[in-house]
């Protein structure tokens, strides 16, 4: 029996031998897959298979509780109390090869632990990780070469010794061959310009200049998945330009499956087109990043820094679709909050200018942890 499933404005549709039903909305960011008689998913334009796979995954922590001063601390040595911390709560997802998926969620919401996992440096307390069809916590030699791993405040490279020297360790430690290491070292050059600072220490670059020396090491063994944790973390817009080019360009060019945690929004527009949210362990949405868009819209705001002179309460307001606010710290910032998709920013700058007489201004993007609240005031209001 053959069986076909296609999707359609972000609802999935299964047919059989005629018959057509549907299902909830995809969390897949594929728009065609196809499920053949042998049993294999496959994907229109990526491959094959789910290349991770997440199943009821759980990670908690037990942090001892400790009595007050020498004879509370001599007391744990023979009755220790424990609290437990439920780092990751029963997540499942799958993640198919050569997608780009952003894993993204408030300061301590679990990404970080949920990813050492993947890697294999942390062992579930319940649940399975599968890296294609490989637990890396129980193969961790077999699965690191499958996987690059950059993390934005960590790097793999040897301080003191020129970048090409990091690069030939690293060749032999996966053992690549020469005529593999040439064209990758070629092609990583070309996409993220490394072949500046070859011969520099890796000491001397600059935190630019690092990331992508780490990004272009990660990549030398080809692997399967690269995970990357704040990969343009503190850099200017010109880099991180840079090094989204080259994560499209590796994406394309080697199929690799990239899992992306970062609380820039431009990353997760630029890079991903399905986001997995999660919040205090558990995920609370798993779905295309234009369902957020739809949900919430292209929330900017403009802060604006005013003189004395104006009274903010007094101007007459752009529209119902812009909304002010004051910062009660300090009194000459002003906060235009509006949806980019229904206001012309040229018009709203101007607007700033001739109203309130703006001598300075800033444009932010809503960030993750304003997207993570509204999610669960939206659940809450659901619930009740």
């Amino acid at each position: 029996m053959s069986v076909c499933c296609f999707v359609v404005d972000d609802f999935q549709y299964f047919q059989d031998e005629g018959h057509t039903t549907t299902k909830e909305p995809s969390t897949r960011d594929a728009s065609f897959f196809c499920l053949a008689r042998c049993g294999t998913i496959r994907n229109d334009t990526k491959g094959i298979l789910n290349m991770i796979q997440v199943q009821n995954l759980s990670k908690i922590f037990r942090k001892p509780i400790r009595g007050k001063g020498l004879v509370g601390m001599l007391a744990t040595l023979f009755s220790r109390k424990y609290t437990e911390i439920r780092a990751v709560d029963d997540v499942s997802f799958d993640i198919m090869e050569g997608e780009i998926v952003g894993y993204i969620g408030s300061n301590g919401a679990g990404k970080s632990t949920t990813i050492k996992m993947m890697c294999g440096i942390l062992t579930p307390t319940s649940g399975k990780v599968l890296i294609d069809d490989k637990e890396p916590y129980l193969k961790r030699r077999i699965v690191a070469k499958d996987i690059g791993v950059v993390f934005g405040q960590k790097s793999q490279l040897w301080w003191d010794i020129p970048l090409i020297e990091s690069f030939k360790v690293l060749k032999e430690v996966y053992q690549v061959s020469d005529s593999d290491y040439e064209e990758r070292i070629q092609f990583l050059s070309s996409v993220l310009g490394v072949d500046e600072f070859m011969n520099q220490p890796v000491r001397t670059l600059s935190l630019g200049q690092r990331m992508r020396a780490d990004l272009a090491a990660s990549m030398l063994h080809n692997p399967k998945i690269l995970f990357l944790d704040e990969p343009t973390i503190g850099m200017d817009v010109l880099v991180k330009d840079k090094i989204r080019t080259a994560i499209h360009a590796l994406n394309a060019k080697y199929h690799t499956t990239v899992v992306l945690t970062t609380h820039d929004m431009a990353d997760i527009e630029n890079l991903c087109s399905r986001i997995i949210m999660i919040e205090k362990g558990k995920i609370i949405y798993d779905g295309p990043l234009g369902n957020i868009k739809r949900r919430f819209g292209n929330i900017k705001t403009l802060t604006l820094t005013i003189p004395p002179s104006v009274d903010p309460n007094e101007v007459k307001p752009f529209s119902e679709d812009v909304m002010m606010e004051l910062d009660e710290d300090h009194k000459d910032k002003v906060m235009l909050k509006f949806d980019a998709d229904k206001v012309v920013l040229e018009h709203i700058i101007q607007y700033s200018f001739s109203q309130y007489h703006a001598i300075d201004m800033k444009i932010t993007d809503i960030s993750i942890e304003d997207v993570v609240k509204k999610i669960l005031a939206q659940q809450e209001e659901e619930h009740e």
